[in-house]
């Protein structure tokens, strides 16, 4: 076994005592979710046992995890920096453990437009949090105040559009696949409001 291996061995060993105690379960309550006896997990926990990829599968299901999961390694590109967008005041960061989802910084100083004909839906989710100023939301036919530090969600089928209230406004927001691929489609025809 490498130097490299038994790192891992003492991460999965780690990780699995971890999520077991952020879940507030015993030892015994685990094993019964994963059908292993109580001295087999402990022995598992503290490197009495071997890891066996069975036992692992069993595990990961059990702490509502995937394999991949427990057995992942910190990888060495941890920090990433923005792809900026000064025509838009827009930066935007891909995360790289969900492939398509999009976290979006962007400092609004207009309202939301007032053609409600400029509101567009697309296919997708987007998630928001107002970091500074307060942000009027345009949803279907309702119209919300999100102030500093509320967040507002929803899917993007419904018609929507954004704006700065009473002045300018800093929004974050993340996106899936299909929110930020409608998002793209709408920087041709001047400033993003949705």
């Amino acid at each position: 076994m490498t130097q490299e291996d038994g790192e891992l061995d003492s991460l999965v060993r780690k990780r699995i005592r971890a999520l077991r105690l952020a879940q507030g379960w015993s030892l015994e309550e685990l094993a019964v979710r994963a059908k292993v006896s109580q001295s087999t997990l402990s022995r598992i926990e503290n490197g009495r046992r071997r890891l066996a990829l069975d036992q692992l599968v069993t595990l990961a299901r059990a702490l509502d995890t995937t394999l991949d999961q427990l057995v992942e390694t910190a990888t060495d590109d941890v920090v990433s920096s923005p792809v900026i967008d000064a025509a838009h005041g827009r930066m935007s960061w891909l995360l790289k453990a969900e492939p398509g989802v999009t976290v979006m910084r962007q400092r609004m100083t207009g309202p939301p437009p007032e053609n409600l004909s400029r509101m567009r839906a697309h296919p997708g989710r987007e998630w928001l949090v107002v970091l500074s100023g307060t942000a009027t939301l345009l949803l279907g036919n309702r119209r919300f105040r999100v102030e500093t530090n509320q967040s507002a969600e929803f899917p993007t089928m419904l018609p929507h559009a954004i704006g700065a209230e009473g002045g300018p406004c800093e929004v974050l927001g993340i996106f899936d696949r299909d929110a930020r691929r409608g998002h793209q489609r709408g920087e041709d025809g001047g400033p993003d409001r949705s």
